[in-house]
């Protein structure tokens, strides 16, 4: 079925513009409320928020779309995707939202969903809910007499705090490290450089002073360049940073370099199966992974399960098949152990934790494997339908005939962006820069004659 709201990680746009209206708000509350209550009883929804201008409009608008259907709304504020998540089971809420693009810029906006488990939710719940939002406003709205209540409560920044210093090994201090944490201006500005100082670190902050229009602006995971600069300036022993709702992260050694999601799956999961923590012999990532994370994997005699692109994917793999470690090269690692969806923050305690043990300095501890040559390019089309093309489809066939068994083609539409995502890795650079090149090109003529 052909979704009209839902892309692969809720709903996003740019904001005031369809999907991101505060109409569609105002009809995403409508429906999850009624999709989401069940009997007489009182019906609760937790809503947490980033740090973006346009929060300010789609959070009573979702406020509006609840109260109607009965639904009393609990306001967090700003908080990291992940807290929202577990503060939804914690408050035994039927229902969690975190208005959030994630990593994008502050023009876009977005509407995540838990449900009372703390997990996103499937398919099949989303499309009952799109099915729902077409209904008409003023179908099945609650009596006079059952409308919800809207609070806010102040204490949900600390609940999340102690949540996350409690997945650092008891005994353990940083005292000692000094941090550079890059919040991107974003969700978690005030909850990382807290729980960090807590544990006993020297903090430095970057990227912790949002206005509503600087998320993710040359900061943050996607743009990690202050947080090196910081590192050396500063002669830090790690940076730590964010996205714009704290649930992926990158890390930087103490020379400037950045390390990625997959050297992170590999040093937790090589941490763990030392402790005897994995749940099973493997980790969970997408296609995306580099190949040089497999290997490294299967001379761990671990295996690495590859789903399709978003975190959401890795997760309902890693609760099929009981894998309790996941995660995406760009940073969302999930540990089940700990949370339901990806935390950037709780990932990096977890490597902190093999810095205070090993006393090795973080090029080392991070530093695994050498990652296999891989080249992703992003071609912005205005219908990444273009990608079905018959030209294209001939261009993918030749680069895997000319990769061979030394190397592997990955070309995909995104589902947040206009954009056709093209990713090829192997042996020989120069082979796979080229057929990348091949394949872009041939996504370029095809959008232009479309």
């Amino acid at each position: 079925m052909t979704r009209k709201y839902f892309g692969t990680d809720g709903i996003r746009g740019t904001a005031n513009q369809f999907p991101m209206t505060p109409e569609v708000a105002l009809r995403v509350g409508l429906a999850a409320g009624k999709a989401f209550k069940s009997g007489d009883r009182r019906h609760s929804v937790v809503i947490g928020k980033d740090t973006r201008l346009s929060g300010y409009m789609i959070e009573p608008a979702l406020v509006a779309g609840f109260t109607a259907t009965g639904m009393d709304v609990v306001l967090l504020g700003p908080l990291p995707t992940p807290a929202v998540a577990m503060m939804t089971r914690s408050l035994r809420a039927d229902l969690g939202v975190m208005i959030s693009a994630s990593h994008n810029r502050y023009h876009d906006n977005g509407v995540k969903l838990f449900g009372p488990d703390g997990y996103k939710l499937s398919d099949g719940k989303e499309l009952e809910i799109e099915r729902l939002m077409d209904e008409p406003l003023d179908s099945n709205l609650a009596p006079a007499n059952a409308l919800g209540r809207a609070k806010r409560i102040d204490d949900s920044q600390a609940r999340y705090v102690e949540i996350a210093k409690a997945t650092f090994p008891r005994g353990l201090s940083l005292q000692g490290l000094r941090v550079v944490i890059d919040t991107a201006n974003g969700a978690a500005y005030k909850v990382a450089p807290t729980a960090l100082f807590e544990l006993g670190a020297e903090v430095i902050k970057v990227g912790d002073a949002p206005n509503g229009f600087n998320i993710n602006d040359e900061v943050g995971s996607t743009d990690p360049r202050a947080l090196r600069e910081a590192v050396l300036k500063y002669r830090a022993d790690i940076g730590i940073g964010l996205d714009g709702d704290a649930d992926r992260v990158v890390l930087c050694d103490e020379k400037g370099n950045i390390i990625d999601g997959d050297q992170l799956m590999a040093l937790i999961a090589t941490s763990w199966k030392k402790a005897g923590a994995l749940a099973k012999p493997g980790v969970v990532a997408t296609v995306m992974s580099n190949l040089g994370l497999e290997r490294y994997l299967k001379g761990l005699s671990l295996a690495l399960e590859r789903t399709k692109v978003g975190d959401r994917y890795v997760v309902e793999t890693m609760r099929q098949k009981g894998y309790n470690v996941g995660g995406e090269q760009s940073g969302h690692i999930v540990l089940s152990d700990f949370s339901t969806t990806g935390d950037g923050l709780i990932a990096a305690l977890q490597v902190l934790a093999v810095l205070v043990q090993t006393g090795k300095p973080v090029s080392e501890v991070c530093h695994l494997y050498d990652p296999t040559p891989q080249v992703l390019e992003n071609v912005k089309v205005a219908d990444p339908k273009a990608v079905e093309s018959e030209s294209v489809v001939t261009a993918i066939k030749a680069a895997e005939k000319r990769l061979g068994n030394r190397g592997r083609i990955l070309v995909r539409k995104s589902g947040t962006e206009p954009l056709v995502r093209i990713m090829a890795e192997g042996d020989e650079e120069s082979v796979i820069r080229a057929v990348v090149a091949d394949i872009a090109e041939a996504v370029r003529k095809s959008a232009q004659a479309a």
